[in-house]
């Protein structure tokens, strides 16, 4: 199963909220946040709430036992775990932030399941959190109109591809418009499985041609973790089946040249 990569969006996707909103919200932030939205990119207004959070006197362990009471399915941490005990390379793509993700990741156990964790850096630094841009747009644009400007997960997922040299199928996980992107760059050998009645699904139903994928819809986590494990052990048959094909080839190849050397008297021609 050495073959699989298995590629989750995070919020909405593992857990079962958006992390920044649940944590400006817990917090008790909300209006100011949304004072402060109009007038700035997303990422860069997570970082100033961060500053504000620390200025009235939050400090990162009431953040951390928020991000700890975020809601997730029951049937998410099984799914996670059933995926990487099948042999899954498992990888997080997420326009979240990185200490939201490991400090929820890290309670639930999970952490040491993923391979890698593409998403916003977040870090401590001098008491406050700090969230930026994976990339960085006041310096350049990454290029992509269906993307918000600090991350086109399309291009993240084009380097896991170049990464992997084909050898791999990948199957995407996610819910959010910024999952769309990432969709349209997936290959015919590969699985691409939105949240149903989520606008990554809204998006794909505009068109599913110009998906190249198989597609396969979730609703809730119990789904999930059915057609995820489904799927799995679909490309575990065919790679079996693949392998004892090839045995059979092989076992064909030896014998033919086991006849050839202890090959038969040439048959006499049949008298017309």
């Amino acid at each position: 199963m050495a073959g699989i990569v298995v590629v989750f969006d995070f919020d909405k996707t593992i857990i079962d909220c958006d992390s920044d909103n649940w944590v400006i919200d817990e917090l008790g932030f909300t209006d100011l946040f949304n004072q402060f939205l109009p007038t700035m990119p997303w990422n860069s207004l997570m970082d100033r709430m961060m500053k504000e959070l620390h200025a009235q006197g939050k400090t990162i362990d009431d953040i951390a036992e928020v991000l700890k009471r975020a809601p997730i399915h029951p049937r998410i941490v099984p799914a996670i775990k059933s995926a990487h005990a099948l042999g899954c390379e498992l990888r997080i793509v997420s326009d979240a932030n990185m200490f939201f993700i490991e400090t929820i990741l890290e309670h639930l156990g999970l952490r040491e399941y993923f391979s890698e964790i593409n998403t916003n850096p977040g870090f401590v630094d001098e008491g406050r959190l700090r969230i930026f841009p994976y990339h960085d747009f006041t310096k350049s644009s990454h290029g992509c109109n269906l993307c918000p400007p600090n991350m086109c997960k399309g291009m993240i997922i084009e380097m896991i591809q170049a990464s992997l040299e084909g050898k791999k199928k990948i199957i995407y996980l996610g819910d959010g418009s910024g999952d769309y992107c990432p969709s349209l760059r997936l290959g015919e050998a590969d699985y691409m499985i939105p949240r149903k009645n989520f606008p990554v699904w809204d998006l794909i139903c505009r068109n599913p041609m110009l998906i190249k994928a198989e597609i396969h819809e979730w609703s809730d986590g119990e789904e999930l973790e059915r057609v995820l494990l489904q799927i799995i052990n679909m490309i575990f048959v065919e790679e079996n089946n693949d392998n004892c094909a090839q045995l059979i080839s092989v076992d064909c190849k030896l014998q033919r040249i086991s006849e050839s050397t202890h090959a038969l008297p040439q048959a006499l021609p049949v008298p017309q």
